[in-house]
């Protein structure tokens, strides 16, 4: 009988920090429980010492630079290690395998760094091979699988191996490293208003070119542009342009600007990047080449600071430390056509800025849906359904679905939450208080502005 008793209690002993953590753990929304599961029970606290090993014996070298890990460089010692980690089940350990699998795309290696994650969180793959990563991330993020102590350093270490430029950005801050991942590119880290030189990278452009409406006639009618004004001047932005281009560092209406455009969520913005605090100079946006669940990640080349590009807040770095958030400026999506009707004084960005391509990335190969990983899908709205969001004076996110706010004004109808009216201005959507002025609004897919803004509402809900 003592010998039982000393048996369970040994038994709850081991059991009790498992049992901690899921207590303190917010409980999952039930849509994520139907589609993901239950998670697997989490270790509290640093890794056992054999586990730590083990990590420390694969990651921080597994990346070659500018390339994928390959079976041939993985070898038997990272091999055993990779099992040792499987065999614990920390599922803490599965974000640097997501990691690794990101670099390594496919192959005997992929599959191995796949078998390893899905056994460790105690889930059967059923996608194909190539989407491993996405489904094994996923599972990461719905279930909100935390960190384990020390772990940006070794994350730091697998992608400054990878690229250089990256060792600088992987500081604390106010960011969520878990969720940061490869988007396939290097960074842009070409110095300010050097961008006519090439690079592998997604070329940002500073002082574009620009013409006027006349002169634009390899613009279709029908193409879509992103329309700004500031101070009574107009700008086109072409979306084929923003596809190559990604990040535009512009001056319109005697105002600085940062112009980033995010081809995987759907989203161009344009921030004011003048009038800012007394000693902070001017960020010049760049593309990291890093993502958040499918999410660009911005930095200012200056300060190596990074930015929340939904937002605007710089989270890393001097700028961070210096509470950055850049003012938000109005940009309309609408087409060519409306734009230039109702803005035939307007300038729009010159073709040579498009590199003799023309992707049409929303239509081929965003398509199906987010390419990279995204986690858990607030399942009011279809994942990539456009919407026009706002926040309103008292702080609520509004998130109005673009088609049917569209359609209603059409009809005549208000469309109106709190102190933001929606208006049809020059074939797109803007936002007003109740006073007609301009408020900052931006469009986007739902899966994205649900992610900064998970509370949320959805107009018409």
């Amino acid at each position: 009988m003592i010998s039982r008793y000393w048996r369970c209690l040994w038994v709850v002993v081991l059991l009790w920090p498992a049992l901690l953590v899921a207590q303190d753990r917010p409980s999952l929304p039930e849509y994520v429980l139907q589609r993901y599961g239950t998670p697997p029970a989490i270790p509290d606290g640093p890794l056992p010492e054999p586990i730590n090993k083990a990590v420390n014996t694969i990651f921080p070298g597994a990346i070659a630079p500018i390339g994928s890990v390959s079976r041939s460089t993985w070898g038997k010692t990272n091999s055993k290690a990779l099992q040792q980690l499987a065999e614990a089940r920390d599922p803490r350990v599965v974000w640097l395998i997501s990691d690794l699998l990101s670099f390594t795309w496919q192959g005997e290696l992929y599959d191995e760094l796949a078998a390893a994650g899905s056994q460790i969180l105690g889930i059967t793959l059923t996608t194909q091979a190539n989407k491993r990563w996405n489904e094994i991330t996923d599972h990461l993020i719905a279930w909100n699988i935390p960190a384990f102590p020390g772990h940006l350093p070794v994350k730091r270490a697998i992608f400054a191996n990878a690229v250089h430029g990256w060792e600088d950005l992987f500081i604390e801050g106010d960011i969520d490293w878990r969720l940061i991942s490869w988007g396939g590119v290097p960074i842009d880290a070409r110095p300010y208003d050097q961008t006519d030189t090439l690079c592998s990278c997604i070329p940002a452009v500073d002082n574009p070119i620009v013409t006027n409406a006349a002169d634009a006639t390899w613009l279709r009618e029908t193409d879509i542009v992103f329309g700004l004004q500031v101070n009574g001047e107009y700008r086109a932005y072409p979306r084929r342009i923003m596809e190559v281009r990604e990040m535009v560092n512009d001056t319109l209406g005697g105002r600085q600007l940062g112009i980033p455009y995010c081809t995987l969520c759907g989203a161009a913005q344009a921030f004011y990047t003048d009038n800012l605090p007394e000693g902070v100079m001017r960020p010049i946006l760049r593309t990291t080449g890093l993502l958040s669940r499918s999410n660009k990640v911005m930095y200012d080349i200056r300060t190596n600071s990074l930015f929340d590009t939904f937002k605007g807040i710089a989270v890393t770095g001097p700028l961070s430390e210096a509470g950055l958030q850049l003012q938000k400026a109005t940009m309309i999506t609408t087409d060519w056509a409306s734009w230039k009707s109702a803005y035939p004084q307007t300038t729009v960005l010159d073709e040579s800025l498009a590199l003799g391509k023309d992707f049409d990335l929303r239509n081929t190969r965003d398509a199906d849906g987010p390419v990279f990983p995204v986690g858990d899908i607030d399942p009011r709205l279809s994942v990539q359904e456009d919407i026009v969001g706002v926040i309103t004076a008292s702080g609520v996110p509004v998130a109005f679905p673009k088609r049917t706010a569209y359609l209603a004004l059409q009809n005549g109808q208000q469309v109106v939450v709190e102190n933001v009216k929606l208006e049809l201005v020059a074939g797109g959507i803007t936002a007003v208080g109740i006073d007609g002025v301009s408020l900052p609004s931006q469009e986007a897919f739902w899966f994205a502005w649900s992610q900064f803004y998970p509370t949320s509402q959805v107009w018409g809900q």
